[in-house]
């Protein structure tokens, strides 16, 4: 479920009662402020961003919100776009990490400008990769993330 710039800054701020739908208190975290102040300058800069960015991920038959998944932007000049999901820690291990990914997937797919879906996966982070490694994504570098530290860079053509 996509959320707006507005919403962005409350949960920046701590305040999770702007959301559409109800959010636990942990998507409002002091160490996810940053995630979602640049989320809320990218929509302020351009509207039609929010469409494209970080949403909540849902289980519908428990009604409950249970991680966050999105793509990072609209796709670039190359038409990549780069996918992030994270599930809150009660709710892992239960498949929706890699249903976030295939319902993301499936929208690129969709796009007529999206040609490569990326991921950027911590070296060790086991289960990141995979959730990833049955969608057929394939190495292309590394990097160093100033937030998350190093990753492995993952892409998929489409």
């Amino acid at each position: 479920m996509a959320l707006g710039g507005p919403v962005f800054t409350a949960l920046a701020d701590g305040d999770v009662s702007t959301a559409p739908v109800p959010l636990p208190a942990a998507l409002a975290d002091p160490a996810e402020a940053p995630l979602w102040r640049m989320r809320a300058r990218q929509v302020a800069a351009d509207p039609s961003v929010a469409a494209w960015v970080t949403g909540v991920v849902r289980d519908l038959d428990r009604g409950v919100v249970v991680g966050r998944a999105g793509f990072h932007g609209p796709p670039d000049a190359r038409g990549m776009v780069e996918i992030g999901y994270a599930v809150l820690p009660e709710h892992r291990r239960r498949g929706y990490a890699r249903a976030a990914l295939a319902v993301l997937l499936d929208r690129a797919r969709r796009e007529p400008d999206v040609r490569v879906v990326r991921l950027a996966i911590a070296p060790g982070n086991a289960a990141s990769l995979a959730v990833a490694r049955p969608f057929g994504f394939r190495v292309v570098g590394e990097q160093v993330d100033e937030v998350d530290g190093p990753e492995v860079l993952y892409e998929l053509d489409l």
